[in-house]
């Protein structure tokens, strides 16, 4: 086996994140899988990874060698790409995506969806998660994730200028106690997303025309859940106030079945960026892809309102 084979070994054993996942996807034995880790530990001298038959956990030097690896093995396919004739008639090759449910499966699958009928020798793999996933572990080529991330190895292109809205449905705010300021919300009915065990969601303002003014508020509410789909739902169904990206509720809010709160505050900026690891060679299929998004996301979402606040 060549040093090549060896990463593209590492790196599928990486992905599947066991020895019998490993096995069953390349369709050998459990004893060849390992084996043929044993074998690439010896040869680099270093231990890759700590193993079960269930579980695997990749050492420092695993690390290492499957981030380096992941960067050789994409130069190497885009050259061989480059010198092949069939390059010359269209994109070719794996491209994996990893984008949060809501945003993901509304927007994103749709783009994917257009982007492969454009180019049929691209292989598209598309994984949506509640939380962003770390591109080189789990092997993904492009993030599509809100804010700019605070890895300086990872390149943010922007795609969709986002901000979070606060709003309710005419029902509701024909009977709700009055709301002047972001503190008032602690005795309104607040349709939270609970997306892990903390008690009280922080919500957090910026005042119009004055961005370092900013509010925090803890709020609460009867009726809660972990899908952003259901709180609108119940926002819509006149239960209470949420809080919602722009990309979220902007026809609900064009059509009226949801009104704008607070008129002299906003909901922080939550723009949306395609991230992908820094390299020498980024593969024209990549590029291309995120081109695309950015391209055509503006004719499923409209832009943010041009005024400082949402009226």
């Amino acid at each position: 086996m060549s040093a090549l084979d060896d990463l593209a070994f590492f790196q599928q054993l990486a992905r599947a994140g066991s020895l019998t996942g490993t096995a069953r996807e390349l369709g050998i034995s459990l004893s060849a899988v390992s084996k043929r880790l044993k074998q690439l530990e010896a040869r680099l001298g270093v231990e890759l990874a700590a193993r079960t038959t269930r579980r695997l956990t990749l050492t420092a030097e695993g690390e290492r060698y499957l981030s380096r690896g992941a960067l050789i093995l994409d130069e190497l396919g885009e050259l061989e790409n480059s010198l092949n004739d069939t390059h010359k008639h269209g994109l070719s090759g794996r491209l994996r995506v990893n984008a949060t449910f809501g945003f993901g499966r509304q927007h994103i699958a749709p783009l994917l969806s257009t982007f492969c009928a454009m180019h049929p020798a691209v292989e598209g793999w598309l994984e949506l998660t509640n939380f962003p996933l770390n591109l080189s572990d789990h092997g993904f080529d492009v993030g599509i994730r809100i804010g700019e991330p605070p890895d300086s190895r990872l390149i943010a292109r922007p795609i969709l200028p986002n901000r979070r809205v606060l709003c309710a449905a005419p029902r509701y705010i024909a009977r709700m106690a009055p709301l002047n300021a972001p503190g008032d919300l602690v005795r309104q009915a607040c349709l939270v997303i609970r997306e892990n065990d903390t008690d009280f969601p922080l919500w957090r303002f910026e005042r119009c025309n004055d961005p370092g003014c900013v509010q925090s508020v803890k709020v609460s509410g009867r009726l809660a859940s972990n899908d952003g789909e259901v709180i609108t739902r119940l926002a819509l169904d006149g239960h209470g106030i949420m809080m919602r990206s722009w990309w979220d509720v902007n026809e609900h809010l064009a059509s009226g079945a949801l009104v704008p709160l607070l008129p002299e505050w906003q909901g922080v900026r939550a723009d949306f960026y395609a991230v992908f690891e820094q390299r020498r060679h980024v593969p024209t299929r990549l590029r291309a892809f995120i081109d695309h998004v950015q391209r055509d996301i503006t004719g499923r979402v409209p832009p943010l309102p041009d005024i400082t606040c949402l009226d």
